[in-house]
């Protein structure tokens, strides 16, 4: 079991979105609780809103509640012009909790400092990963909650309010693979609008930006993940080096066991600092990439909406022709096409400032996390500058003192 607050999660939490300030509906999750199969939030609400019953309350949700508030967005025809903020991944700790349990089964062939150091490092990304795991759900919420359309649902009011369970499930085999079979399909509609011209030039380029975009952050995303593991890995390795030098310190009575022991720190240190680079890189720049990965997912889900709604324009417009050719349900066909007409166009209106909307977002927070992370890998080649200086100066003193 694990337990984080707010005043702890706050801490090293990715600010992936340009929330619009607006305090008529302030939502943050307070307080969290891990348990073996399921992580429990508290959410915490704070509102001006008439539609409420009161001003300040909080529930406590589960990661499959956050599924179902999204599903009912999505299903929700009424809001096809709209890019809906992405659903929270599913929390998994499993692999942290592999790697402490191999490390317990290895004490016994590693040193107490080792095991002791290794142990604390396993601890602090279990952690990272938890805290990483509240604030994707918040920032969930705090999307729907910014977004002057979605925060005027009713699913939305209820899971907000609702004081006892929503009774919401997983998926049985059964609607996993109706689940499975409906994505298939969607994927098979993709491909056969893949070559769909639009006679609108702002869709048409957005569309294959959004393609390539989606592609280049994905590959992006890969590549800082990579980056962030190498960090990682040379943490890990420095507990092993310095625990080397620390038991050559010990064996040796000489004069050289106080250098073996100024060696031994040094690597300590460079540890921390490693650990510290690779935790704020893959806050500032990995969690960065990996959200805006899902969001420009959610963005060609739009644009999927939009030419499926165009595809039955045509077809609607074709019907009618054949109608009027042939003389026989006119009326019919003139109703279906104005109706798929309106439709589409008032998608494509939504659509367009979704778009524009998108763009403001994520350039914003691109520039604002990239430009936290550069000072942020300034302050630790400083520090690394300070460590080396001051092992250099503990090797002089040391030598003097001989």
């Amino acid at each position: 079991m694990f337990k984080a607050e707010t005043t702890d999660t706050n801490k090293q939490r990715g600010e992936s979105v340009d929330l619009n300030e607006n305090d008529s509906l302030l939502i943050d999750i307070s307080d969290a609780l891990s348990e073996k199969d399921k992580v429990k939030f508290t959410v915490h609400t704070k509102t001006k809103l008439a539609v409420f019953s009161e001003r300040e309350f909080t529930v406590s949700r589960q990661h499959e509640e956050f599924i179902w508030l999204h599903d009912r967005y999505v299903e929700n025809e009424d809001y096809a012009g709209l890019i809906i903020p992405p659903p929270p991944p599913r929390p998994d700790f499993d692999s942290s909790r592999g790697k402490l349990q191999k490390l317990s089964d290895s004490e016994g062939s590693i040193t107490a400092e080792e095991y002791e150091k290794m142990k604390q490092e396993l601890e602090a990304e279990y952690l990272a990963m938890f805290k990483k795991t509240v604030s994707v759900h918040e920032v969930f919420l705090q999307r729907l909650a910014a977004h002057h359309v979605l925060r005027s649902d009713n699913h939305f009011r209820v899971f907000l309010e609702y004081k006892e369970d929503l009774s919401v499930r997983g998926k049985n085999a059964k609607e996993q693979l109706s689940g499975f079979f409906k994505t298939l399909t969607k994927t098979a509609d993709e491909v056969f609008l893949v070559n769909q011209k639009d006679q609108d030039e702002f869709f048409e380029r957005q569309k294959q930006f959004l393609i390539n975009y989606n592609a280049k952050i994905k590959d992006a995303t890969n590549q800082a993940d990579r980056y962030t593991r190498c960090h990682k890995n040379v943490a890990d390795q420095y507990i092993k080096i310095s625990a080397g030098w620390n038991a050559l310190a010990t064996t040796d009575k000489g004069d050289l066991s106080k250098y073996l022991l100024i060696l031994a720190d040094l690597f300590e240190k460079a540890r921390k600092l490693e650990s510290r680079v690779q935790s704020d890189t893959d806050l500032k720049l990995s969690d960065t990439l990996r959200y805006y990965l899902r969001d420009s997912k959610a963005a060609l889900d739009l644009m999927y909406r939009r030419s499926r709604c165009l595809a039955n324009f045509d077809t609607a417009n074709k019907n009618l022709d054949k109608a009027r050719q042939k003389n026989k349900d006119v009326q019919q066909a003139e109703t279906t096409q104005q109706t798929i007409k309106t439709k589409f166009e008032n998608l494509s209106e939504k659509a367009k400032d979704e778009l524009n909307d998108f763009k403001t977002r994520r350039v914003q927070m691109f520039r604002k996390n990239l430009i936290e992370l550069s000072d942020l890998q300034i302050k630790h080649a400083k520090a690394q500058i300070q460590m080396i200086r001051s092992i250099i100066q503990q090797t002089e003193t040391a030598g003097s003192s001989s």
